[in-house]
């Protein structure tokens, strides 16, 4: 199962989607439940970037706001702060895009003013109303992704009747906003959200039936770096869910997903590239 987008249009170039595109995590966080603060300064984070670029990835992904599970909300000036000065840094020297992980509006323009070409909004375009306006407005790449609440409220309720049936539904719901903005389709991707407003069995679920989002007709990113819900399963803690994160990645692919946000960029390239040739 393999989606038929030939390319993820962003704002300087295409992405081709030849192969499944790898994108690197880098938290400026001090709180982030992987690697918080360990590239919190401009200096790490910058360092961090071009390393994961050597790695092999084909975007880096900058969050300046911990979304993992009863995070707590943080400032856009704060979040500013974080995120505009590390993208100003790379902007020249990356060669491939960076995507700005966030929610917020401003967070998004001045992102990209400061060289970001894609915006990767967990919250689907639901949590600030002009986001939308703003993605088209700076011709930005676009990430929509499923969530049920903000992280401090999403893991309260993680019951579902049907749950590829709402996944579908929020995503659908997103895409329409942003068509409605003006985004063009093949500027946008989306995200099914493990990890956000689900249980483990609701997680393994998503990616067993990631196939069943390809009727929406738009490449598919997943991101099941180190998640809990891989602990939950194989009893493995933080980095060493390398081996869980690996064959959550496989299946993914195997499954129809285009794109993978992951740490352990290396690594996840060599596991993606063969699960596709595989599936």
């Amino acid at each position: 199962m393999i989606a038929t987008a030939a390319g993820w249009e962003l704002s300087r170039r295409t992405l081709p989607l030849a192969r499944p595109l790898v994108m690197g995590i880098l938290n400026v966080t001090p709180d982030s439940f992987s690697d918080g603060n360990r590239f919190f300064s401009l200096e790490a984070a910058v360092d961090r970037a071009l390393e994961l670029e050597q790695e092999g990835a084909d975007i880096i992904d900058i969050g300046g706001e911990s979304t993992r599970p009863d995070a707590p909300a943080v400032d856009l000036a704060e979040e500013l702060s974080r995120v505009v000065p590390v993208i100003e840094a790379l902007a020249g020297r990356l060669t491939v895009p960076i995507s700005v992980d966030t929610y917020k509006s401003g967070v998004a323009r001045a992102a990209c003013a400061a060289g970001a070409e894609i915006v990767n909004d967990v919250s689907g375009l639901f949590f600030d109303a002009d986001m939308a306006k703003a993605v088209a407005q700076a011709d930005a790449g676009l990430v929509v992704m499923h969530t049920r609440g903000r992280p401090d409220r999403m893991q309260a309720d993680t019951g579902y009747g049907d749950l590829m049936a709402e996944v579908k539904g929020y995503l659908a719901d997103s895409l329409a906003l942003a068509e409605a903005a003006g985004i063009p389709a093949g500027r946008i991707v989306i995200d099914p959200g493990i990890g956000f407003g689900k249980s483990v069995d609701g997680n393994l679920e998503l990616i067993r039936r990631l196939g069943e989002l390809l009727t929406l007709e738009r490449p598919i990113l997943v991101g099941p770096s180190r998640k809990s819900f891989i602990g939950a399963v194989t009893g493995a803690t933080g980095g060493a869910r390398l081996f869980g994160t690996a064959v959550a990645v496989a299946v993914s692919v195997a499954n129809g997903a285009s794109i993978v946000r992951v740490h352990d960029v290396a690594a996840m390239r060599e596991v993606a590239i063969m699960a596709r040739a595989l599936a």
